[in-house]
């Protein structure tokens, strides 16, 4: 199991630098953070937009940018299409989004002809190592889907188990979380959990377990599922929480980065390599940890040889 983002860069480093397409890199906060992957020698950054702006922005934040491969691409549609294209080359191993709109990423990684789209869905998960927790959380999904059903939310499972296997978690604790810990028909979110749970026990859901309905104290901490008196043995031992919205998802994913101070770092999955979808209000360090995961996962990928 992996227990911190250090280790991830150790392994990287010792296994050589991968590389990474920069989408529209003309912004100062990801350079900086792909500069920082740069010197710790675990990214070969490839940087695609427009030439002058990509550089004027290294120049303010301190960057040299001209020392990395610039792609002259001024058009966003055209540097995202570039970027999916990378992919499909094997000429990068992830996608980082720069000063573009996340839907010109989104629709290059979609298109059904020249994308790299690899799941049944795409969806967002936040990785964070929470001080009182000794292990990884999972929480998703924090920031691709709205108000996912059932199904859906199976497929946001079958994504985020896939990043557990990579690192290292051959069963992953799945915990469906809501506000209670019975199912009430006037609660939708508890009746989803109760069919995944059931999925999961016939077999249709696999790779994992999945317990629930959990509230997140008891999904998270032994302690807590003990003084409800919850027998089920997932309870406190959650390495995925799935959670019931996007509401939900992202509310929890900002407080434990910010309120918490807990490491953490997000990607998108469901395409055939790692897309690092950066909001401009995250924390420099959560944009190098990003970076770190989604290397890290490419990296094991390939040495596992298996798919997304």
């Amino acid at each position: 199991m992996i227990l911190s983002f250090d280790f991830m860069n150790e392994q990287l480093f010792a296994s050589g630098r991968r590389r990474i397409a920069v989408v529209a890199a003309h912004d100062e906060d990801v350079l900086l953070s792909v500069a920082e992957a740069a010197t710790i020698g675990i990214v070969d950054p490839i940087l695609i937009g427009h030439r002058k702006k990509i550089i004027e922005a290294g120049d303010r934040c301190e960057v040299q940018a001209e020392q990395y491969e610039i792609i002259e691409e001024p058009d966003d549609i055209e540097a995202c299409n570039l970027a999916v294209r990378l992919i499909r080359q094997k000429h990068a191993d992830a996608i980082m989004k720069g000063l573009v709109g996340t839907a010109y990423v989104l629709k290059a990684i979609l298109n059904r002809e020249t994308g790299i789209r690899d799941g049944e869905l795409l969806s967002h998960i936040g990785l964070f190592f929470i001080p009182k927790i000794n292990r990884p959380v999972i929480v998703t999904d924090p920031g691709m889907c709205i108000a996912p059903d059932v199904t859906e939310k199976k497929h946001i499972i079958e994504n985020a188990v896939k990043v557990a296997h990579l690192l290292g978690i051959n069963e992953p604790q799945v915990a469906c979380v809501c506000a209670l810990e019975k199912v009430n028909p006037a609660m939708q979110a508890t009746v989803d959990a109760a069919e995944l749970v059931r999925m999961n026990r016939e077999g249709k859901l696999t790779g994992c377990r999945v317990g629930g309905p959990f509230a997140l104290d008891n999904a998270l901490f032994t302690d807590a599922a003990r003084r409800k008196g919850i027998a089920d043995p997932i309870a406190g031992h959650a390495d995925i929480l799935l959670m019931p919205n996007i509401e939900a998802g992202n509310v929890l994913y900002k407080a434990l980065a910010f309120v918490c101070d807990a490491p953490g770092a997000g990607l998108v999955l469901g395409a055939s390599a790692p897309v690092i979808l950066t909001s401009r209000s995250d924390l420099k360090e959560a944009k190098l940890n990003s970076i770190s995961l989604a290397l890290y996962l490419a990296a094991e990928q390939e040495r596992r040889k298996v798919k997304w």
